[in-house]
């Protein structure tokens, strides 16, 4: 799919604050190639970096700063890289569930199905997360430089840039605090 073509450059570019998060027990950020890439992507689209750090593979220490970041109004997506996987310590789509007022399901079929092209059936090894919570978008993502290109690639550069039709995460973002209101009778 040529998704420039759902780009409509009459309505003018929107910068969102995009905090990066690699969850790793051995990474630093000497050697933490999926935030870089994460990094790059973020600041060559136009974004604006509001945070990044690395976090062990540790529940409460995933949701503290996560947490803080949706506490913070100047963060306006988080986004995860590793923890993802099958093993014991992969542990981070528990933490963001754990966070998530909303979850975004739609997000990890989308992202194993971008992967199937790439990696076939090993793409179901991915727990590829996001969800939404005080009206900021979180995403966790596997944490291969390639899962990372093809999650920013193929699924979010296009959903953060409030330009892409028919509609895309950017212009819905006033609205993610608003409260429910039930409507009764017909």
């Amino acid at each position: 799919m040529d998704h420039d073509k759902r780009i409509d450059k009459s309505v003018p570019f929107v910068a969102v604050n995009i905090a990066v998060l690699t969850v790793s027990d051995s990474r630093s950020l000497d050697d933490d190639r999926s935030g870089d890439v994460l990094v790059g992507r973020v600041a060559d689209d136009g974004h604006n970096l509001a945070d990044r750090r690395i976090v062990t593979d540790d529940f409460d220490a995933i949701t503290a700063i996560v947490k803080n970041w949706v506490d913070d109004a100047s963060v306006d997506v988080v986004i995860a890289t590793g923890g993802t996987g099958l093993t014991g310590r992969d542990g981070t789509p528990e933490a963001f569930r754990s966070i998530f007022e909303k979850e975004i399901e739609g997000f990890g079929e989308i992202f194993r199905y971008v992967s199937f092209q790439k990696i076939g059936t090993s793409t179901i090894q991915s727990r590829a997360v996001a969800g939404v919570a005080g009206g900021t978008y979180l995403f966790a993502l596997p944490g291969s430089p390639s899962a990372c290109r093809d999650a920013w690639d193929e699924i979010l550069r296009y959903q953060l840039d409030i330009r892409h039709r028919p509609c895309n995460f950017v212009e819905i973002m006033p609205r993610l605090t608003e409260s429910a209101v039930t409507r009764r009778g017909g």
